[in-house]
């Protein structure tokens, strides 16, 4: 590949690395630099050798080049006296595994359309932020998948994984293993990827997005996923950056970084609000049909009382004053005004983005609850959640 090419790959990955080890009062100039340096690049990169394993070479040095950029980094700091949240621990490739774990599925979504040849089992709460958010992408690409309900208080079918966290992905590779994708971002980015070059083989791309661990500033050994918000592509022409991919990171970013955070405090803000908001957990899972009565009873009084009280943290973590309503308004504002601002319907234009299906994900979280009536009722955000939710119901499967 010309050298511009295997530059622009470098300096992606070893840019994400940065990010990811970013002290806190650098955060802007790092994402700013980065996609300045993608797009400046881009603009020059030749066509890509179609080998894959050249690819996967050049992100192999990539991550070599982060590593001495951040040891680097590391040794300036330290003679600085500056935190040394960016200490490299360790890099984690994906799991895989021989067989599909012993787990009841509950239900399938069957696209007849679907021609990706992918088999898919997705790990999730039914209501959870992350959860829906890569329900939206699925459902949005027309892919078929087998859900397990996971229960939320004793996680018993992700018994199996190192990670309780949900959302995962079990994807079927070529090999007939499964690889296990993990983190909603990286789920999203990984598919879509493989959507646009089905040549692929979705356990080769899954090497693409490794996980770091890190000790951040409080001293807590923490982890994170590189060029989550990155498709990985071998054409060229798609992979050449441009201001609205740049426009669609930095919005799915702020879908899991800001908005994210926001729910929590506003469907849990008392605890009627947080019974009400597990009683309608219940419902749209059909807790009542999946498990025990004992056990949905548990998931529902018990996660109720637990999330009320983890709320108030939440809301002083993330310095939220005591109107939580208003902020989540405003993030509703900021989101329209984005959107307004292209003078299109979506987002990303005619159709909806990743971003769209990001921030779409992170509020049909709560659209059964009093904090998503009141979003409504105060903010112009129905317009557009409504007509996303029509392009992703028009492309989804049948549930078997």
């Amino acid at each position: 590949p010309p050298t511009s090419y295997k530059n622009r790959q470098h300096i992606t990955w070893a840019l994400s690395r940065a990010r990811l080890f970013r002290v806190s009062t650098g955060v802007g100039i790092i994402r700013t630099q980065q996609h300045n340096v993608v797009r400046l690049l881009a603009s020059s990169a030749g066509k890509q050798s179609s080998s894959s394993g050249g690819t996967l070479r050049l992100a192999l040095k990539g991550v070599a080049v982060g590593a001495l950029l951040g040891t680097g980094w590391s040794g300036y700091n330290y003679f600085r006296g500056e935190p040394t949240d960016h200490m490299i621990h360790e890099k984690t490739g994906p799991t895989y595994l021989d067989r599909l774990p012993d787990v009841r599925i509950m239900r399938k979504v069957v696209n007849p359309k679907d021609d990706s040849g992918l088999e898919l089992v997705l790990f999730q709460f039914q209501t959870c932020p992350f959860c829906c958010k890569v329900r939206s992408f699925l459902d949005h690409s027309g892919l078929s998948y087998s859900v397990v309900e996971v229960d939320a208080v004793l996680r018993q079918d992700i018994k199996w994984s190192s990670t309780k966290k949900v959302p995962i992905v079990l994807a079927k590779t070529r090999s007939g293993k499964y690889v296990q994708l993990m983190d909603s971002s990286m789920i999203v980015s990984v598919l879509a990827s493989f959507l646009k070059d089905k040549s692929l083989d979705i356990g080769e791309l899954a090497k693409y997005y490794p996980s770091i661990s890190f000790v951040n500033e409080s001293g807590r050994k923490t982890s994170d996923i590189m060029n989550k918000y990155f498709l990985m592509l071998q054409d060229s022409k798609q992979h050449k950056a441009n201001d609205a991919q740049d426009e669609e990171r930095k919005w799915r970013s702020w879908a899991d970084d800001h908005l994210v955070h926001l729910i929590s405090p506003n469907v849990y803000r008392t605890k009627d609000e947080a019974l009400e908001t597990f009683e309608w957990f219940s419902e749209v899972g059909e807790w009542d049909v999946h498990f025990p009565k004992w056990e949905r009873d548990l998931m529902v009084y018990v996660g109720a009382v637990a999330m009320w009280a983890i709320s108030k943290r939440l809301k002083k973590r993330h310095q939220l004053s005591d109107d939580v309503r208003s902020h989540i308004y405003d993030a509703c504002d900021k989101w329209i005004a984005a959107v307004e601002k292209n003078k299109t319907p979506f987002l990303g234009g005619k159709k909806p983005n990743l971003a769209d299906l990001a921030v779409f994900g992170v509020l049909n979280s709560m659209e059964g609850c009093q904090a998503f009536k009141d979003c409504l009722d105060n903010t112009k955000i129905g317009g557009w959640f409504y007509a996303v939710r029509k392009e992703v119901m028009s492309n989804r499967g049948h549930v078997a």
